[in-house]
């Protein structure tokens, strides 16, 4: 199974504004199981945008690497376990 090819971000901390290093990107709101629906986010060349499920505002850093956040806490990596294979 491959990687996510979209950074996801979350804002369980409840912070004002979220940095980021992507343009485009999926916010899920708080960690699940009390996410929103994953919204795909892409801000053009606007330089930040606010997620209509949650109201964070993401603005965007050029000086971070895409797919990185300040605070970094906000990167959302699905650590879900991964099914092991059965036997024949």
């Amino acid at each position: 199974m491959a990687d996510k090819a979209v950074p996801h971000f979350h804002n369980q901390a409840g912070v004002t504004v979220i940095a980021v290093g992507s343009k485009e990107f999926m916010c899920i709101g708080a960690l699940p199981p009390f996410d929103h629906p994953h919204v795909f986010l892409d801000m053009g060349s606007d330089s930040e945008i606010i997620c209509q499920y949650c109201s964070t505002l993401f603005r965007y850093d050029p000086r971070l690497k895409a797919g990185t956040a300040e605070p970094a806490g906000c990167v959302w990596h699905d650590e879900a376990p991964q099914e092991a294979p059965r036997a024949a």
